[in-house]
């Protein structure tokens, strides 16, 4: 495993995130391919096996189960400084906008609750999870100050947002003497690259750590064509993301394929391998034993000029899909 300072912060953290949406009770949110406790101890186990000391989750993955399941495996198998741990908090819902509740309470609220899930004190990297149109920035980005001050969180990181915006938000801050964003967690992997043209060359000029999720693009990066899974079966958010660009993508898929087959490594190893020579540390969703591997193995892989423009070269524009194209005003 390889290790990497997190943007402008003082975080050491693998340069592969462990992603734990599929960490949950099945019953309480909107994934039915969620693993039960027993089995994400054991996946976390493994993942600090392998050398993953950067775990990432949210409070709404499946009513904040996934939070509690990733707290109690830690706590059975890590001491809490050896581990780096993210959460992230929504936007503000019309029932606290009615409630005149605001954003910095809002904040405070939810990390709360955040670290009670967690059973922890403080969490190192709080993410604003997507941007609130109906929210003041000076409120968000006051209620973030707040927390780091108070020592919940140590850092602040963004996700689902525009370039834009993620300079405007670090302007106030600045401005204001506030705590800036640290990292930036996009929708971006070798089907979908929107990132490219403004996310990622602001970041690299402003030393801000890039730490994608959906790497794998739902699998659709890391499984043959005849192979299946619960989740490409079930998951009907990365259906909506993925489907509409079918014929462009599996000529790019296709590629991977072929070369994970020249160099006998796993289509999840091409693919987060290509990843990391635009990023600091994929957010890798894992629920089964051979992804922690394949994901740790991914670091260790280098690519020639050649192969990176064999998989690159054939990619199209995309329309921007997910929570980006449903926020976009």
């Amino acid at each position: 495993m390889k290790y990497i300072q997190l943007g402008h912060s003082d975080l050491q953290v693998s340069s592969i995130c462990m992603g734990c949406m599929g960490m949950g009770d099945a019953a309480r949110g909107q994934h039915s391919w969620t693993i039960d406790q027993a089995h994400s101890n054991a996946i976390v186990k493994q993942g600090l096996e392998h050398g993953i000391n950067f775990f990432d989750t949210a409070i709404v993955y499946q009513s904040g189960t996934s939070e509690q399941y990733l707290g109690r495996a830690l706590k059975a198998h890590a001491k809490r400084d050896d581990v780096v741990v993210a959460t992230k908090f929504p936007p503000l819902t019309q029932d606290e906008r009615d409630a005149k509740i605001t954003g910095q309470q809002h904040i405070d609220n939810m990390l709360n609750k955040s670290l009670e899930n967690l059973g922890m004190d403080y969490v190192d990297l709080y993410i604003y999870h997507m941007w609130d149109y109906n929210t003041p920035l000076y409120d968000i980005m006051d209620g973030l100050n707040r927390v780091v001050k108070a020592g919940k969180a140590r850092y602040i990181g963004i996700s689902n947002c525009f370039a834009w915006q993620l300079a405007k938000a670090n302007a106030l801050a600045e401005k204001e003497n506030f705590a800036k964003f640290t990292s930036v967690q996009g929708h971006y992997n070798l089907i979908f690259r929107e990132e490219e043209r403004e996310m990622v060359p602001f970041c690299s000029e402003d030393n801000i750590a890039l730490t994608p999720y959906s790497p794998l693009a739902g699998g659709r990066l890391s499984k043959l064509p005849s192979e299946n899974s619960k989740r490409l079966q079930e998951d009907s958010y990365a259906k909506l993301k993925y489907d509409g660009m079918h014929d462009q993508d599996q000529p790019i898929i296709d590629r991977v394929v072929k070369l994970s087959k020249s160099k006998g490594v796993s289509m999840t190893e091409i693919s987060l391998a290509w990843l990391l020579t635009k990023v600091a540390a994929p957010v890798v969703g894992i629920t089964k034993f051979e992804q922690v591997k394949n994901a740790a193995n991914a670091a260790n892989i280098s690519f020639s000029l050649d192969e990176l423009a064999y998989l690159e070269e054939l990619y199209v524009p995309h329309r921007l899909v997910g929570v980006m194209a449903q926020n976009r005003v």
